[in-house]
């Protein structure tokens, strides 16, 4: 099947595709006498692979590897395993940052039911954040 068709089949863009095969996660497919790619029904189960893997939070440098355990004749499953403790270590981390930024926010804005605006100073910016409500090492710069 020509890539177009394989796009379609995945539900992908033929632009991720291409970008799957230059990082090396779908290998570059045969080509037709036209030049045209051609992808058998290994890459429809291989970019099924890839999307389930990054839905349960792989990267792409993950997943090259476990493909690469894979093609090389071994089961990967437990080198899955270990990236997936790995992620869901992150993620309870993650969460409990979250947690804490929560609580955070909700006492500057309880804190705002007590405060005046009148009295709020430029040098203040805004007093409902006070310089102090933080520690400076746990400031965190979102983009």
């Amino acid at each position: 099947m020509r890539i177009g068709q394989l796009a379609a089949r995945t539900g992908l863009t033929t632009k991720t595709i291409r970008f799957y095969e230059s990082t090396g996660v779908l290998p570059e497919p045969g080509r037709r006498p036209s030049g045209y790619r051609h992808y058998d029904e290994a890459a429809v189960d291989r970019l099924g692979f890839i999307r389930a893997a990054q839905a349960a939070g792989l990267s792409l440098a993950e997943i090259r590897n476990v493909i690469t355990v894979r093609d090389s004749g071994g089961a990967p499953c437990q080198h899955v395993l270990a990236l997936l403790n790995t992620h869901a270590a992150d993620l309870d981390r993650r969460i409990a940052e979250l947690t804490n930024l929560r609580e955070q926010v909700d006492r500057l804005r309880s804190r705002a039911s007590t405060l005046d605006p009148a009295t709020c100073s430029p040098a203040d910016i805004c007093q409902l954040i006070p310089l102090d409500a933080v520690p400076h090492h746990d400031v965190h710069y979102f983009a």
